[in-house]
């Protein structure tokens, strides 16, 4: 009974006046990736374009976009919510109201921006709600946070593709992510990012829903 409220609690979305106050100073962060050694606080080379996304837990997330041609460069955070500059286990609570997002810097004459998202829809499952799999509450929901217009034109425009796509394999249950422009994205700890390269038989909850995404990519 305990546990079950525990759950309960963690998959409701923290009022903002509830939230944990956090701190003002970032968390400290050795900026160079791990995989490809270029910087992930930036400035980024001109031209480049970034996006957020959330797919549950962000180690393996983060690995699928780390290895496509055309992205720059990765990195894992929590946005969506209220605490500044949270930490892991604050986020853990469920009272900050962040999520577990990476952060996806691309060049867009290299990788289509419907191509990460075929990416990010199929990768994970976008019906669960305030879970992903096994991992469950607010900081585990399915999300994408726009920087520019056009990327929330075309992310709306995927997302509706998807869903059709599910009705037609019968997966009737109706897309929960949540897509918005991108207020703060925080860094996550250092040890968090590109975890799977430094632990590579660590935990990857990523399950997607064996539908393919009808954009083109």
């Amino acid at each position: 009974m305990f546990l079950s409220s525990l759950l309960g609690k963690k998959s409701d979305m923290v009022d903002p006046d509830n939230a944990l106050p956090g701190r003002d100073e970032p968390l400290p962060l050795s900026p160079l990736h791990f995989v490809n050694g270029q910087n992930m606080k930036g400035p980024h080379p001109e031209g480049m374009e970034v996006i957020y996304v959330g797919m549950g837990c962000f180690w393996g997330a983060e690995r699928v976009f780390w290895q496509m041609d055309g992205v720059h460069v990765t990195a894992v955070g929590y946005a969506g919510g209220f605490t500044k500059n949270p930490t892991y286990q604050e986020t853990c609570t469920g009272q900050t109201g962040h999520t577990e997002v990476v952060k996806i810097v691309y060049d867009p004459t290299r990788i289509a921006l419907m191509t990460i998202l075929k990416a990010f829809w199929e990768e994970h499952d976008p019906t669960q709600g305030m879970r992903q799999g096994n991992d469950i509450g607010t900081t585990y929901r399915s999300a994408i946070y726009t920087t520019t217009q056009a990327q929330l034109d075309e992310v709306k425009a995927s997302r509706d593709a998807y869903q059709q796509a599910l009705k037609k394999g019968a997966h009737h249950t109706k897309i929960t992510t949540e897509i918005a422009p991108l207020d703060t994205f925080y860094f996550a700890e250092d040890y968090h990012q590109q975890y799977l390269a430094k632990n590579p038989n660590g935990y990857c909850g990523l399950r997607g829903t064996g539908v393919s995404c009808p954009v083109p990519g």
